[in-house]
C-alpha cells in the first residue's frame, strides 16, 4: 500500500484506494489491464478538493473558484472562449476505479454502473458544465466543478455553439 492525497491508502498492485471498496450489493468484473485509447491531456484541473468525498455532487455553480490550466502550447485554442458563459469540462478521472458492474452509492438502491453519474465507470471520463468566470492567459477560472484537484484536462467546449440554430421540428 501506498500513500494519496488525504487520508486515503493506494494498494500498488490494483491502483484501488480505501474509497474503492465494495459496498455491500456490488458487483465488479474481473477485467485485464486497460489499454486506453490514447488521449493527450491538455492540462490540468486546480480545485480545493483533496479527495472524492470532498467533491460536491455534480458541481454547483456558486460553488468555489476553481482554475483549468491549460499547457502552454494550448493557449490560442482558447481565443474567443470568453464570449461563452458557461463551458463544458471534460476531465478523465484518473483516480476511479473502473470494474465495477453495480454499484450502490451511499447505501442507496443499487444500480447499474451506467444508470448513474458515479465517477466509477469503464473509462473514466467525466464532464461539468461549469460557469466561466475569467480568463487568465492559458488559464480559465470557473465555478461549478466536482473534480479532485489535479484531475488531468481533456478538452473544453462551449456550452452551447452559438453560430447555429437547430432545426425546428415541424
Amino acid at each position: 500500500m501506498s500513500q494519496t492525497s488525504g487520508d486515503q491508502s493506494r494498494d500498488d498492485q490494483t491502483g484501488q484506494t480505501s474509497d474503492d471498496a465494495i459496498r455491500p450489493g456490488e458487483t465488479a468484473l474481473e477485467l485485464p489491464p486497460a489499454r486506453d485509447a490514447e488521449l493527450r491531456f491538455i492540462g490540468r484541473i486546480r480545485t480545493p478538493f483533496a479527495s472524492r468525498r470532498d467533491c460536491p455532487r455534480q458541481g454547483d455553480l456558486d460553488g468555489p473558484e476553481c482554475r483549468i490550466e491549460l499547457d502552454p502550447q494550448w493557449e490560442p485554442a482558447l481565443e474567443g472562449i470568453e464570449r461563452a458563459e458557461r463551458i463544458q469540462v471534460l476531465y478523465w478521472l484518473d483516480r476511479a476505479r473502473r470494474d465495477l458492474l453495480t454499484q450502490t452509492p451511499h447505501g442507496n438502491t443499487t444500480r447499474g454502473t451506467f444508470a448513474l453519474r458515479s465517477p466509477v465507470r469503464p473509462n473514466p471520463i467525466g464532464i461539468s458544465s461549469v460557469r466561466l468566470v475569467r480568463r487568465e492567459g492559458a488559464v480559465l477560472v470557473v465555478q461549478g466543478l466536482d473534480c479532485v484537484d489535479g484531475t488531468p484536462l481533456l478538452d473544453l467546449k462551449p456550452d452551447r455553439c452559438e453560430h447555429r440554430e437547430r432545426p425546428k421540428n415541424g
